[in-house]
């Protein structure tokens, strides 16, 4: 959820008009959630022995998290405000144009 919060809220890349490469050359500039920006999450252990896939067993399924987060923010924002933006990051500057 947080990786989601990220893409549908901060991150995004800009080129560098002079250069013509990215602007943002390190975390610094380019901003991602961190864990201030998150209530809480509640992590829960699944337990799936899968000796096909690895000799451990084991598997991840942390990115399914993100899959609907984008989304979701996106409605909000629109319930809020009337306003369906249709690219992330959904930023205050991408939105204040379109209220009245």
């Amino acid at each position: 959820m947080t990786m989601g919060l990220g893409t549908a809220l901060m991150e995004g890349s800009a080129i560098d008009p002079v250069a013509g490469d990215f602007a943002e050359r390190d975390l610094a500039s380019y901003h991602v959630p961190v864990h201030a920006d998150v209530r809480s999450v509640e992590a829960y252990w699944i337990e799936e022995d899968d000796r096909h896939l690895n000799p451990m067993g084991s598997k991840g399924i942390g990115e399914s998290g993100i899959v609907g987060a984008a989304a979701a923010i996106g409605n909000a924002v629109h319930h809020a405000t009337g306003v369906r933006l249709r690219e992330a990051p959904m930023r205050p500057d991408r939105l204040l144009p379109h209220l009245n």
